[in-house]
């Protein structure tokens, strides 16, 4: 589609318009016939959920996130909290999606409704972020890490490089080729993971029975808060990352317009909620296990590759530990795929708004009824930033860069419904029936100051997780 194609720019206006009891959206005009289909069922909503959550994260941070915090016990209370504040959001972005049903994109929608003035400024800004972010490269490096350990091949920067970016490459071209056999591939993939952490939580179990190798499973349980720090910036550092892992549970938001049941909304509402209920219980029982399992000392200093270090010290270094590390190797390839097809939708829908260059060639889904187009920005940008950063540094430096500038956006999400909350009250209609309570709302917004604002207090020595600057 040429660039020069007619594509207007929407004009925001100041005031929601009422229709049929209901607020029509301004901005980017409302696809009666969804040209990506309706292929979103409730199973697949969570599976996208679940799918983008259960990747690179509960298998790589958990040692990072204990370097961070300094004992076992905050590590377990720091894997209670991220799914309480991702539930806040949850019932944010409800109530939000109740409003605006048939939109694709998630807060890409819901800023451009909260803040139509001054004119452009949220949506281009948020733009910009997202198409700058649009980075699949954290499961890239861990897949890249995991498959080298599969080979008993030892890692570099070189070869690390271009497994991600081979690994990259596959991913995308699943999505962009066909989003029913993407949905299906990220189905099947997540129900493997699923059952890979189900096989790991088994296995800690028969750790902490006395069944293994382990001599004194229960050695690191003993004195838990012993070694907690206090300091501000460890414990944000450590928020990001817990948060990191649970990052995805709004992915079903962002085929919200693709849903086919009769009530798309409280369709992904349910799946948000079956999401974090079953990737809580899998994420906590799971770090019980690397507890069991691998000694304080070892995961702190474990960096990403902390669940081959589990089963190394289970099963030995023969074929069963081999085991692990093609789950994790399967789990972060779904999880790129389910990232992809989530980020695809965010970055189709900032050109319908007209915010991108050639807005009508972004906004296409020929030839193959897929988001072609998105999907090659994301991997340009993936494979740009995978090759220019230190290969060291790149796992920890993208989960930052990634968090950072997200948590301004997800404060003016959360200030955004309050305002849009008052003017529907202006216009006399009544508040949506999946209002989100005030302490869900509060909640979610202090969550997001507080990772503003503590990264910028100085971690403890040999407490950070990038060999720069902390607050890069």
């Amino acid at each position: 589609m040429p660039c020069n194609r007619k594509y207007s720019i929407p004009r925001f206006q100041s005031e929601d318009v009422q229709e049929d009891n209901d607020i029509v959206p301004v901005g980017a005009p409302i696809e009666q016939s969804n040209p990506l289909g309706h292929e979103v069922t409730l199973l697949s909503s969570v599976m996208l959920n679940v799918g983008y959550m259960i990747g690179a994260g509960i298998y790589s941070v958990p040692g990072v996130v204990l370097n961070s915090v300094g004992s076992i016990g905050l590590l377990f209370v720091f894997w209670l909290l991220a799914p309480l504040f991702a539930l806040c959001g949850l019932m944010v972005y409800s109530e939000y999606a109740s409003m605006f049903p048939k939109r694709s994109g998630a807060e890409v929608v819901y800023l451009e409704q909260a803040y139509p003035r001054p004119r452009l400024f949220v949506p281009v800004t948020f733009a910009v972020t997202s198409v700058l972010l649009s980075l699949a490269g954290t499961n890239c490096i861990v897949f890249a890490q995991y498959a080298l350990t599969i080979c008993d091949v030892h890692i570099t920067p070189a070869r690390q490089t271009a497994i991600a970016v081979a690994v990259c490459t596959v991913a995308v071209v699943v999505v962009g080729l066909s989003t029913k056999w993407s949905l299906r591939a990220v189905n099947i993939l997540t129900g493997m993971k699923v059952l890979s952490l189900v096989f790991l939580i088994l296995t800690g179990a028969l750790v902490l029975g006395g069944f293994t190798r382990i001599r004194d499973p229960f050695a690191n349980f003993r004195s838990p808060f012993s070694g907690s720090t206090t300091n501000p910036g460890s414990l944000a550092t450590a928020l990001v990352k817990t948060n990191f892992a649970f990052s995805g549970w709004f992915n079903a938001f962002n085929v919200l317009g693709e849903v086919r049941t009769p009530d798309p909304v409280r369709t992904v509402r349910k799946a948000g909620l079956l999401s974090l209920l079953v990737v809580t219980c899998l994420f906590f029982f799971v770090n019980v296990a690397y507890v069991a399992a691998v000694p304080k000392e070892e995961m702190s200093s474990s960096g990403q590759l902390v669940a081959v270090l589990f089963f190394q010290r289970v099963f030995g270094r023969g074929f069963a530990a081999q085991i692990l590390p093609i789950m994790v190797a399967l789990s972060c390839f779904g999880n790129i795929i389910a990232t992809t097809v989530g980020q695809t939708r965010i970055l189709r829908e900032i050109a319908r708004q007209g915010l991108l260059p050639c807005p009508g060639f972004f906004a296409s889904t020929r030839p193959f009824g897929s988001p072609l187009a998105p999907v090659g920005l994301i991997y340009l940008l993936t494979v740009s930033a995978l090759v220019a950063l230190p290969a060291q540094d790149a796992f920890n430096f993208m989960v930052d860069l990634g968090s950072y500038p997200k948590q301004v956006f997800y404060a003016a999400t959360a200030i955004g419904l309050w305002l849009l909350r008052k003017r529907r009250t202006v216009a006399g209609l009544a508040p949506s029936k999946y209002r989100a309570g005030t302490f869900f709302v509060s909640s979610y917004f202090l969550s997001t100051i507080f990772l503003l604002v503590m990264p910028w207090v100085p971690p403890e020595p040999g407490h950070g997780d990038v060999s720069f600057w902390y607050a890069t």
